[in-house]
């Protein structure tokens, strides 16, 4: 008796969270994500070290974000974006055999495996976060398209100490709306990614001035990003020429 309870409660367990997490992702399809976990864990860190409460964050429709600031996230964080399905297994392949050579320990994780995290999950680098990740990157790519993916990236993602998404970072470090930004201020800041709580964009260090000049330099290699209902030939490299969906 015990053993069938405990197996209608797992049932059920798992079908709730099949349909919730479904159910979210079909949702943020459609309506702006205004709130994500690692906003409320960094007000609670914040809370925690005595600090003043700081969450700058504005949603805005990817059409008031300025055109050089999708490219120029592609060019410092993926530039296969258009082109893969949420992980691109060649930078997969190239972060192991770096890690398995020694040095800095990279990573390859796409836009699309960030904004997963970004919106349905917490920080960490645990393999029980990772198969979430993995989980959640599978459903937006399969039910989002890839300016749904870069609008909800652009807009949750973290650009500085309380800061979150273009609008937010365009009115603290530059003073103008996120439409406004030039190509020189976006590649500043996609050069703070992924770590805008150490290099910030507002006070920019050498170092993300050289970084800077080397995401601009792959800006040219990378073509405008296609407004919805446009995608990437996938026969064609990064670069490549872009076609209306039929």
């Amino acid at each position: 008796m015990k053993i069938k309870l405990v197996k209608k409660i797992i049932r059920w367990i798992v079908v709730a969270f099949f349909g919730s997490t479904i159910l979210s992702v079909v949702a943020y399809r459609f309506i702006p994500v205004y709130f994500t976990p690692l906003m409320f864990i960094r007000c609670l860190q914040q809370m925690g070290s005595g600090e003043s409460l700081k969450m700058k964050h504005h949603w805005v429709p990817m059409d008031e974000i300025s055109p050089h600031l999708p490219v120029s996230v592609m060019a410092s964080e993926d530039q296969r974006f258009l082109l893969h399905h949420g992980f691109d297994y060649d930078a997969i392949e190239r972060a192991a055999m770096h890690n398995i050579d020694g040095g800095k320990k990279q990573g390859a994780s796409t836009i699309s495996q960030q904004t997963a995290k970004n919106v349905f999950l917490w920080p960490g680098r645990s393999w029980v976060r990772k198969g979430f990740e993995a989980y959640f990157t599978v459903l937006i790519e399969f039910m989002w398209s890839k300016q749904r993916i870069m609008e909800v990236y652009l807009n949750s993602i973290e650009m500085g100490e309380g800061i979150y998404g273009a609008q937010a970072v365009a009115k603290e470090h530059f003073g103008v709306n996120a439409y406004e930004l030039s190509k020189l201020q976006c590649a500043l800041i996609a050069s703070s990614l992924p770590n805008p709580r150490k290099f910030d964009s507002g006070h920019p260090s050498s170092y993300m001035f050289k970084r800077q000049r080397q995401i601009i330099s792959n800006m040219k290699f990378i073509p405008a990003f296609p407004k919805e209902g446009e995608d990437v030939n996938p026969n064609t490299t990064v670069g490549g020429i872009y076609h209306k969906r039929k």
